[in-house]
């Protein structure tokens, strides 16, 4: 994602916008609520625009979002989702946590039908593994609304690197 400043992302044509959106958060009608509002003075307004928008969305938003995701499928999969920048630092965790890692979140995708989703920037591999086995008993209510927060906040972040002021 290239970063713009404010002032080129307000210039781009909405279609622009809505695709460099939808790379922050790949949601159609979240993108579609921002770009409603205008052209945003400030970074801090866009994200917070953002903010409001996403808690106002519906259970099938919040899953065409979180299916933008990749779903980690086999251990190789895994060390490469984790070994960028964005995941954190789980590129550093032993095999052991990773395989634990990789069962969880198969088991998470079974009960629930969507994949883990959390905030991993500056998390260690056992700081993601505690998360995921504090989740995973959750009731999907409980599960979607903890994984719109974390997708809020990865959306908050992606926002900052694609907006420069």
């Amino acid at each position: 994602m290239t970063p713009h400043t404010l002032k080129q992302f307000n210039q781009l044509a909405p279609e622009q916008q809505r695709d460099l959106l939808l790379d922050c958060c790949h949601c159609s009608r979240w993108a579609e609520r921002l770009l409603e509002l205008g052209p945003a003075r400030s970074v801090g307004q866009i994200q917070n625009r953002a903010f409001k928008a996403w808690s106002k969305l519906h259970e099938t938003d919040y899953l065409e979002a979180f299916a933008a995701h990749p779903r980690i499928g086999d251990l190789q999969r895994l060390k490469e989702k984790f070994a960028s920048a964005e995941q954190g630092q789980v590129a550093h965790a032993d095999e052991a946590t990773l395989e634990e890692l990789q069962r969880l979140n198969d088991t998470y995708y079974e009960k629930f039908g969507f994949i883990f989703i959390i905030c991993a920037s500056g998390k260690s591999a056992q700081e993601m593994l505690a998360a995921i086995k504090s989740r995973i008993d959750n009731s999907r209510e409980q599960e979607i609304e903890n994984a719109a927060c974390e997708q809020a906040k990865i959306t908050r972040l992606r926002l900052t690197k694609l907006l420069t002021a």
